[in-house]
């Protein structure tokens, strides 16, 4: 008879606990032990007749707006929150089994989930029965912004005034943090998305051009700025449909167009972080003046974006260093030292 060892038979049941960014653009997942394992797209795509998942993540992304009728690709997460509570579950349970290598997972992990901090209570339950028909024996939720704060390394547990401005695909959220608790919180859904569609609706208005979000997207990525600089012109050639011949066209969108375009996202992300500073306590203000804010998500890496909030807010602002993965960083470790953090989490 063969006997296992202790420690071999209790890593097969422990560490397989998880930490997930389910967010609008993508979701990534953290492991306890392991780190990051798996950053995808949330993109799912099921057949309609048997709502079999046939691709998620990055092979579903390229299947958007070329799926024939008998299949759906699509992203079940929007402005931060379930679109689809049955595609979100479907996407969610495919990218659980990804990260644990396909293997069936012998105890159901805990899992702890970044939200949207303007999160009502019917959109948390939502998540939190979504990742519990997934696989979960346990959910916990955590404030999106106060994750993204730990991640980039911010001191959350001192008595001072900690902001972050976490710019996501659907949300942006902007908070002022101190002794582990969120002091007060602006969230506006706008973000990356939102960019996205501007560009759209700009070129479609400006060209009668009609371009899809991905390539709105790349446009933002290459060419997108906060702040035009004087002397230095970018372009790019956009390919899309003639909505007055129905013929593809071609055209050269600049710099400058993304800027017109983008003015109006933009503009509302610098209102809310003027709200937050507006209704910040005196004392944590005169911190702020000195720590500054501190920038993450996609969102915060558009060209001259930090420029411009310094200059509209007159604080230093500084992006972290990776602010993609702001919030899984510390969702993990959260999960990592939960009993340090448990005072963090969702009520």
């Amino acid at each position: 008879m063969k006997f296992w060892p202790a420690r071999s038979i209790f890593n097969m049941f422990a560490n397989n606990d998880m930490a997930i960014d389910l967010g609008t653009a993508n979701t990534v997942i953290y492991v306890k032990g392991r780190g990051i394992v798996l950053d995808q797209p949330s993109v799912v795509a099921v057949k309609v007749s048997s709502n079999e998942v046939l691709a998620a993540g990055d092979k579903a992304k390229l299947m958007l707006g070329k799926t024939p009728e008998s299949i759906v690709a699509s992203r079940p997460m929007r402005d931060g929150v379930i679109a689809n509570f049955e595609l979100t579950e479907s996407m969610l349970r495919h990218f659980i089994k990804e990260a644990n290598n396909n293997h069936r997972m012998f105890v159901r992990p805990r899992m702890i989930i970044g939200v949207p901090s303007g999160i009502t209570q019917v959109e948390k339950r939502a998540i939190e029965d979504s990742a519990k028909q997934a696989g979960a024996r346990e959910v916990y939720t955590i404030m999106e912004p106060m994750a993204a704060a730990i991640g980039a390394g911010l001191p959350v547990g001192e008595p001072t005034g900690n902001m972050i401005v976490d710019i996501g695909g659907g949300t942006t959220e902007v908070a002022i943090i101190s002794l582990k608790d969120i002091v007060y919180c602006k969230s506006v859904r706008v973000g990356g998305d939102e960019m996205d569609r501007s560009i759209v609706q700009y070129v479609k208005r400006k060209y009668s051009l009609l371009i899809g979000e991905k390539t709105a997207e790349e446009a933002k990525i290459k060419i997108g700025t906060a702040i035009l600089s004087p002397g230095e012109i970018r372009q790019m050639e956009v390919k899309g449909r003639d909505l007055i011949t129905g013929v593809p066209k071609t055209i050269m969108l600049s710099d400058s167009e993304v800027f017109e375009s983008l003015a109006e996202p933009i503009s509302e992300i610098i209102d809310a972080v003027r709200s937050a500073l507006e209704n910040a306590p005196p004392e944590l203000s005169s911190d702020l003046v000195d720590r500054g804010i501190m920038m993450a998500g996609g969102g915060s890496m558009l060209r001259n974006l930090d420029i411009l909030i310094s200059k509209e807010t007159g604080l230093p602002v500084k992006i972290a260093e990776n602010p993609l993965l702001c919030v899984v960083l510390g969702v993990g470790k959260v999960l990592e030292e939960l009993d340090f953090f448990r005072d963090a989490l969702m009520k």
